[in-house]
C-alpha cells in the first residue's frame, strides 16, 4: 500500500515538473514573439517617420534622417542576404562575423545620428555632416560589398549546378533518342529447279527458241514414262466406297427397293 502511494505521488510530481516545464517554454516562445512583434512595429513607425523627416523637412534635420534611413536599409538588406545564404553556404559564417563587426559601427553611428536629431545647435551638427556623411557612406559601402558577394556566390553556384543539371539531361536525352535496329539476316531465295526435258535459255517446251525461261511443267499422277494419261490402262474395279472421301455437302445413297 505505502508503495503504490510513493508512486502516485512520484507520477504527480512529475506531472506538475512537467506542466511548469511547458508552461515556462510556452510563456517563453510567446514572450520572444511579443517582444519580435514589438521590434518590428517600433522599427517600422521609426522608418516612417525618417522617410517623412527625409522628404518633408529639408536643412539639417532632414539630411540627418536620410543618413539614418540609408543606413538602416543598407544594413538589414545585407544582414538578410548573409542569413538567407548561411544555411546553404557554411562558408558565409566568416562573413557574417565580419558584418556583426561592421553592426557595432552602424548602432553605434545610427546613435550619433538619432542623438544629433534633437540637438538643438544646428550651426555645430551642420559642421559635423560632412564626417558624418562619409562614415555613413563607408559603412554602406561595406556592407554592400559584402551583400553582393554573397549573392555573386549564390548566383555562381547556381549556374554551376544547371550547367551540371543541363549537361547531364542533354546525355539522357541522347540516350534515350539513340535506337539501333537489328539487322535481319537476308535469306537467299530458294531456286527453283530445272525442268525436265527442257533446253536452257535457247530452247523452250514447245521449241519456242524465242521463250528466254522454261517453264517447269508437273508430271501427271500414274502416267509412266513416254505415255500420256490416255494411254495409260484404266481399271476394271469398281472403287471401293469406304476408301472414297465423303463430303457433308455429298447426298447419302439411297438404298434400292423392289416393288
Amino acid at each position: 500500500m505505502e508503495a503504490a502511494i510513493l508512486i502516485l505521488a512520484l507520477l504527480f510530481v512529475a506531472f506538475v515538473a512537467l506542466g511548469v516545464y511547458v508552461s515556462v517554454k510556452v510563456i517563453g516562445a510567446a514572450k520572444r514573439g511579443v517582444e519580435r512583434t514589438v521590434t518590428q512595429a517600433r522599427r517600422t513607425v521609426e522608418e516612417t517617420t525618417l522617410r517623412a523627416k527625409s522628404y518633408g523637412q529639408g536643412g539639417v534635420v532632414g539630411e540627418l534622417a536620410q543618413l539614418r534611413l540609408s543606413l538602416r536599409t543598407s544594413m538589414r538588406a545585407t544582414q538578410d542576404a548573409l542569413h538567407a545564404g548561411e544555411a546553404e553556404d557554411a562558408s558565409l559564417s566568416e562573413s557574417i562575423g565580419l558584418f556583426q563587426r561592421l553592426s557595432a559601427h552602424g548602432h553605434e553611428l545610427d546613435d550619433e545620428l538619432k542623438r544629433l536629431e534633437r540637438e538643438p545647435d544646428r550651426a555645430t551638427v551642420a559642421s559635423l555632416l560632412p564626417g558624418l556623411r562619409e562614415r555613413t557612406e563607408r559603412i554602406t559601402r561595406s556592407a554592400e560589398s559584402l551583400r553582393w558577394a554573397a549573392r555573386d556566390r549564390a548566383r555562381k553556384f547556381a549556374d554551376d549546378d544547371l550547367d551540371a543539371l543541363s549537361t547531364q539531361i542533354d546525355v539522357e536525352a541522347g540516350a534515350l533518342r539513340h535506337w539501333s535496329e537489328a539487322a535481319e539476316p537476308q535469306v537467299p531465295a530458294a531456286s527453283w529447279p530445272e525442268a525436265g526435258g527442257t533446253g536452257g535459255a535457247g530452247g523452250g517446251v514447245d521449241g519456242g527458241g524465242d521463250r528466254g525461261v522454261a517453264e517447269q511443267t508437273w508430271p501427271e499422277a500414274g502416267v509412266g514414262p513416254g505415255q500420256t494419261v490416255a494411254e495409260q490402262p484404266q481399271a476394271i474395279t469398281a472403287p471401293d466406297p469406304r476408301q472414297q472421301t465423303s463430303y457433308p455437302w455429298q447426298k447419302t445413297a439411297r438404298p434400292e427397293t423392289t416393288n
